[in-house]
């Protein structure tokens, strides 16, 4: 029996079909009372298609595959294939004789690297999120709280003799942790099978399979399933931007350049010596489809991160002059794949209203995050790349200096709401001689105490701006060294009382950030934000309030980037009353100086010659050294 229909072929070749999942690959069924194993793969310029595996001593003569007319889809059904039979498909190419073995672009597993056969596998599994399922457009809302925790599977923890824990062992622990540190969504580097260990999953081969270092499908499953009865979302770092060049994997695949431009100055990216996906090549577009989908569908996936989508907007990028091909405008945009990134978000939010997608880009490439129906490329987030290099550049100057370069904090109110952004700290940018979140706060470098207060007052600052926030595994340790993907994040740490200090400040803010909608519920509306004072670049201090519905919403902010402490500094407030002090980076709690407002202050209405940003009434503040104070109304 074929399962492939006429209409399956018709979407195919139009680049229209997002469930290629449920058609090619390795699909276990039963056939003339013979159970067995159809399998399905495109190949336009192949002459010849064999697969080979365990149950026919890999001989390239047993089982050949036939084409399915004009379609390029080679198919076969294998009686006696079972679960767990390794396979690849031999290619013969029409062209020049060409002959490679090539796993299965559409594989649910595959063989632990460096080995590199496919493995036939069903994705049977009893879900027990019913009720996460029912309810997570609430918790993936724009309005709603979103503190995401970026972690790589592999280097998050390890076994006490240092092997990767299973997705299994880690369902537990990852649970517990989360639960504890309040953050309400994980984000997992990229988990598809990847030849290279050392790629973090950003070179992927497996684009339907999950790594299976650390597990099998259902593995994954139970450890998605598990954060997802505690109450905690799941996050895909997605990759459709390019894919390595390993033989057996998608390039140069029946012969000829299949998923890839042919012309290197398309297909080729010169920084990570990677293919590039041809999306102006409508099977290709349903292969990227069908992958966005599935991770969605099976795994209950509730958003993706599209990795380097700057990469795939614009045909010159890391490129010189010379390197490219203009488009046929004479441009440097790439038309289709920015036709691919529209579809993607038309068919991922038509399919899953509930689940949210979130664009990695870091240009200024305008509507990433609004609908496609006004121009835009449709993403439900994007990235503050700009917010996160600034900051991270004024963090790491002299408190001394950083009066001369208040314009690096201030300068995001001009663009804060041109987009839905999400505010990250991420894996980027702790490696490769980068240095730690801590190690590049600036100060004495003698004196570790500023590092950790300013560490702490970064993330303060971080969760009380407009945008969703994003950490990367071990900042909130405090970590000293940057990340080894080789290793695992250095937990000892935890012992010392000035580290559990900051680990405990980030719980304590992600506590205060979820029960406080003002600091949420209007991240991308102009009204949930409103300076008190940006300019007071001589005390190298910011006041501003975020806004929830209700003037009793409100939550005031105020960040002291220097080290001395200021006595009676002024703060326009909206409202009369008791400002409650709900949260303070220098508590002694967290390792700081004990400083502070006695549990709040009372409000005093402005003077005439108001100079407190317009606000009827203002408290005097006591603002300890490189911290951040949060104050709400007491009603």
């Amino acid at each position: 029996m074929n399962i492939l229909t006429e209409t399956d072929l018709y979407l195919l070749n139009e680049g229209r079909h997002l469930r290629l999942y449920e058609k090619l690959g390795a699909q276990l069924q039963s056939q003339s009372r013979q159970s067995g194993c159809h399998f399905a793969v495109w190949a336009p310029n192949a002459e010849r298609i064999a697969v080979l595996g365990d149950w026919n001593d890999w001989n390239p003569d047993c089982d050949l595959l036939s084409c399915a007319g004009q379609s390029g889809i080679w198919q076969a059904f294998v009686p006696g294939v079972e679960q767990g039979h390794r396979y690849v498909y031999q290619v013969i190419s029409r062209y020049g004789g060409y002959r490679v073995d090539k796993a299965d672009p559409c594989a649910f597993f595959a063989q632990t690297p460096p080995d590199k056969a496919s493995v036939v596998t069903r994705l049977d599994y009893a879900w027990g999120d019913g009720e996460w399922m029912r309810n997570r457009r609430s918790h993936n809302a724009l309005a709603a709280p979103q503190s995401i925790y970026e972690l790589h599977l592999g280097s998050w923890r390890r076994s006490p003799e240092g092997r990767f824990l299973t997705y299994r062992e880690l369902a537990p622990l990852l649970v517990d942790y989360v639960q504890k540190m309040g953050f309400t969504h994980v984000e997992l580097l990229p988990i598809m099978e990847h030849p290279f260990y050392g790629s973090w999953g950003y070179q992927c081969t497996g684009f339907f399979a999950p790594t299976s270092r650390y597990g099998s499908p259902q593995d994954l499953m139970f450890l998605i399933d598990t954060l997802h009865q505690a109450g905690i979302g799941v996050i895909l770092d997605w990759v459709p931007s390019h894919f390595p060049s390993d033989s057996h994997g998608l390039g140069f695949f029946d012969g000829t350049h299949l998923y890839e431009h042919e012309d290197p100055r398309l297909g080729f990216h010169p920084e990570w010596h990677s293919l590039l996906f041809n999306y102006g090549r409508n099977e290709v577009r349903s292969f990227l489809l069908s992958s966005a989908l599935f991770w969605l569908d099976r795994y209950h996936i509730d958003g993706l991160r599209v990795d380097a989508v700057a990469s795939m907007l614009y045909l010159d990028y890391s490129r010189k002059e010379g390197e490219w091909i203009p488009n046929r405008y004479g441009g440097k945009e790439n038309l289709d794949a920015i036709s691919f990134l529209r579809q993607l978000s038309e068919d991922v939010y038509r399919e899953f209203p509930d689940v949210q997608t979130i664009a990695e880009e870091s240009t200024s490439w305008p509507l990433v995050s609004r609908p496609t129906s006004v121009g835009g490329l449709g993403f439900g987030m994007k990235w503050d790349m700009g917010w996160m290099h600034d900051t991270l550049k004024y963090f790491s100057l002299d408190p001394v200096h950083r009066c001369h370069h208040h314009n690096l904090l201030t300068f995001r109110g001009m663009y804060a709401h041109s987009e839905n952004f999400v505010l990250a700290l991420s894996h980027d940018e702790v490696v490769h001689l980068k240095g730690s979140l801590l190690t590049k706060m600036g100060g004495l470098q003698a004196d570790p105490w500023q590092k950790r207060a300013s560490l702490r007052l970064l993330f303060g600052y971080q969760y009380a701006l407009p945008g969703k926030k994003l950490l990367f595994m071990g900042a909130e340790l405090g970590e000293w060294r940057e990340w080894n993907h080789e290793g695992s994040l250095d937990w000892s740490l935890l012992e010392s009382p000035e580290h559990a200090g900051i680990a405990r400040f980030v719980a304590d803010l992600n506590r205060v950030y979820r029960r406080e909608p003002a600091l949420s519920c209007k991240d991308f509306e102009a009204e949930g934000f409103r300076w008190l004072c940006a300019d007071d670049r001589d005390h190298s201090v910011l006041t501003f309030m975020r806004r929830g519905d209700a003037v009793s919403d409100t939550v005031v902010v105020v960040c002291n980037f220097t080290p001395v402490p200021r006595a009676d500094y002024p703060i326009g407030v909206p409202a009369d009353g008791f400002w409650q002090e709900i949260l303070n980076s220098d508590a002694a709690t967290y390792g700081g100086s004990d400083l502070g407002n006695l549990g709040g202050l009372i409000a005093r209405p402005s003077p005439p010659d108001d100079s407190l940003s317009s606000q009827p009434h203002y408290i005097l503040a006591l603002l300890p050294p490189l911290a951040v104070i949060y104050f709400r109304l007491r009603t």
